[in-house]
C-alpha cells in the first residue's frame, strides 16, 4: 500500500481544504481487503479512474459506482471494498467548506452519502489553459510527485474559491469549530456572544451536523489516533477514558462499540481493520509517504 498526504501550499486554498491524499493498492500488495472508514464530519472529493469501481457498505445499505465521487460527512462507519487494486486521489475539505463553495447541488449538506461527480463541471479548465480536466493525468502525477500534485491541485481549486459565500452562518461556524474540542457545547453560545439556538441553527445549516455530533466525531478521531500510536501493552484504558472525557471505562467501551463496532481491546489488537484510510490524520502528519 502506498499513500501520502500534503497540506495545500496556497493559504487561500488552505482556508477551505485541509489536505490532499493519495492511497493506492497494487496487484501484489497484502493489506486488509475490507477496512472500515471511521465517522468523519468533513467532506472528501475522491478522484479515481473513470472505470474503477467503488463500494461502501453501511449497515444494510450499499453505495457503489465507478470513477470520481463525493464522500460526504458520515456519522457511522463505512466498510470499504479494497479486495482489488485501486487508486484514489482525495481532497479533504474543512468541515462546512462545501457550504461556502455555494454549489447548487450541495446547498444543504448531505450526510452518510456517496455521490458520483463530473469533474469537468466542477473545475474551470479555460482559466487553467487546457480544454478538459484530465483526472487520469493528475493521478499519474500524484503517483510520482506528491509536491507537484499538490501544486497542480492548488491551481485547480484556486479559481473555484473566488466567489465563495462567506455569510454570518459560515463565520459563526468557523468560530465555533475553533473552540469545539476544548469547550462544552452548552458553553459555546456564551463564549461566542450569541444564543445557543442561533449557534446551533447556523452550525447545522453550514455543516449538516449538530455541534454534539461534530464534537463526538472529532473526539473519536483523536482517540483512535492516540491508540494507533501506542502498543497494546502500553495502553492504560482507565487513563484513556479519563483523558478523553468518559466517566469510566465501561462508558468508553460502550462508545467505541457504538461508533466503530469494536470494543477498545479488540480495536487495539486489530486496529488495522478499522482505520480512517482517507486522509483521516492530524495536520502534523501531512507530508508523509509510506510504502
Amino acid at each position: 500500500m502506498i499513500n501520502w498526504l500534503q497540506a495545500p501550499k496556497s493559504q487561500d486554498v488552505a482556508k477551505y481544504i485541509e489536505c490532499y491524499w493519495l492511497i493506492e493498492k497494487r496487484i501484489d500488495a497484502e493489506s486488509y481487503q475490507y477496512p472500515k472508514l471511521n465517522p468523519d464530519p468533513a467532506a472528501h472529493l475522491i478522484i479515481s479512474p473513470s472505470k474503477q469501481a467503488y463500494h461502501y457498505a453501511l449497515d444494510h445499505s450499499i453505495a457503489d459506482g465507478h470513477g470520481s465521487h463525493w464522500l460526504f460527512p458520515h456519522l457511522q462507519t463505512f466498510e470499504l471494498d479494497h479486495s482489488k487494486p485501486f487508486v484514489h486521489l482525495g481532497i479533504k475539505f474543512h468541515i462546512g467548506a462545501l457550504y461556502s463553495l455555494g454549489l447548487p447541488a450541495y446547498s444543504h449538506p448531505n450526510l452518510d452519502a456517496i455521490e458520483e461527480v463530473n469533474l469537468e463541471n466542477l473545475f474551470h479548465p479555460n482559466e487553467l489553459n487546457f480544454n478538459t480536466f484530465d483526472g487520469d493525468r493528475l493521478i499519474e502525477v500524484a503517483r510520482n510527485d506528491s509536491e507537484l500534485c499538490r501544486n497542480q491541485l492548488d491551481a485547480l481549486f484556486l479559481p473555484c474559491f473566488g466567489d465563495c459565500k462567506e455569510d454570518q452562518h459560515s463565520a459563526l461556524t468557523r468560530k465555533a469549530l475553533q473552540f469545539l474540542n476544548s469547550t462544552s457545547v452548552s458553553e459555546l453560545g456564551n463564549k461566542l456572544f450569541c444564543s445557543q439556538r442561533t449557534l446551533e441553527r447556523s452550525f447545522s445549516r453550514v455543516t449538516g451536523l449538530t455541534l454534539k455530533q461534530c464534537q463526538t466525531m472529532n473526539k473519536l478521531e483523536e482517540m483512535l489516533e492516540y491508540l494507533y500510536q501506542r502498543n497494546t501493552n502500553e495502553i492504560d484504558w482507565v487513563g484513556v477514558a479519563f483523558e478523553f472525557g468518559f466517566s469510566d471505562q465501561p462508558h468508553l467501551i460502550r462508545h467505541l462499540k457504538k461508533q466503530i463496532g469494536l470494543t477498545p481491546k479488540i480495536y487495539a489488537k486489530e486496529r488495522g481493520l478499522t482505520i480512517d484510510v482517507y486522509g483521516g490524520v492530524s495536520s502534523s502528519k501531512c507530508n508523509r509517504k509510506n510504502e
